[in-house]
């Protein structure tokens, strides 16, 4: 049951039809893991705390560096030097001392992936390169957990929903394929902070519809953002049956 002072906390959504006493207990009881808090992460952390969601597993072997507060807003400049998780744990626990956070400071292997992905209820990719999303998707697809997967380079922003629990969800392999290893990343090609603020705040809505179970999450399309004429585009995608991640010979 919800508490006095958690009723109080969250009644602004409760408020919400979609949402109400029943979807607020969905969020009470949800586990999510947000691997990288990063740019991405940051919101997505912090908005998930804030909205009560009751587990947030937080995985990020980093240490905080100056030239991340320009984006990465769950950090400070008293951050400077510490690892990730433990500049996070340190807001999160300020916002909201009502939810568990379970630290992962150390880079996840397949095994430990494998095992981080099977103990939520949903998983958010806010990592910044392909080796991850590709190992990421894979873990999800193998344990049959929804992935929202968000990415923003210079002034581009895309995201889409991935649940192998829905017959006609494409994954991220399907979309993406195996990518690029000469994908440039934030520190190499530069990146707007509001425009991570907001794929990051999206990633988050995403997670607490698919927690509290309303609306129409985004799956089998994907978000395109051009933050430099403020443009939203919507791209279909279908599975590609002949995937090697989720096709029926491998799914």
């Amino acid at each position: 049951m919800l508490t006095d002072q958690e009723l109080l906390r969250y009644s602004r959504q409760i408020l919400l039809q979609h949402v109400d006493i029943d979807g607020q207990l969905r969020l009470k009881n949800g586990r999510a893991l947000i691997i990288g808090l990063g740019g991405l992460g940051a919101p997505v952390a912090l908005y998930l705390a804030a909205a009560g969601v009751g587990a947030l597993h937080l995985a990020d072997f980093d240490t905080v560096d100056l030239t991340n507060l320009q984006r990465q807003i769950i950090h400070d400049t008293d951050s400077v030097g510490q690892t990730k998780v433990d500049s996070a744990l340190r807001r999160l626990t300020a916002i909201n001392p009502e939810i568990q956070l379970i630290a992962h400071r150390t880079a996840l292997d397949a095994d430990s992936l494998a095992a981080a992905v099977a103990a939520v209820d949903v998983v958010l990719d806010c990592s910044d390169n392909f080796s991850t999303r590709e190992a990421v998707n894979a873990a999800c697809v193998a344990a049959g957990k929804p992935l929202i997967s968000g990415a923003a380079i210079r002034l581009e922003g895309q995201l889409s929903v991935f649940d192998p629990r829905r017959a006609e969800s494409p994954c991220y392999h399907c979309l993406y394929g195996h990518g690029s290893d000469t994908e440039l990343t934030c520190s190499e090609a530069g990146v707007v902070g509001p425009l991570v603020g907001v794929v990051g705040s999206l990633q988050a809505l995403e997670a607490l519809k698919l927690l509290a179970g309303f609306g129409e999450p985004l799956v089998g399309r994907l978000l395109l953002i051009d933050a430099l004429t403020t443009r939203f585009r919507e791209l279909r995608v279908k599975r590609d049956p002949g995937c090697s991640v989720c096709g029926p010979l491998h799914g």
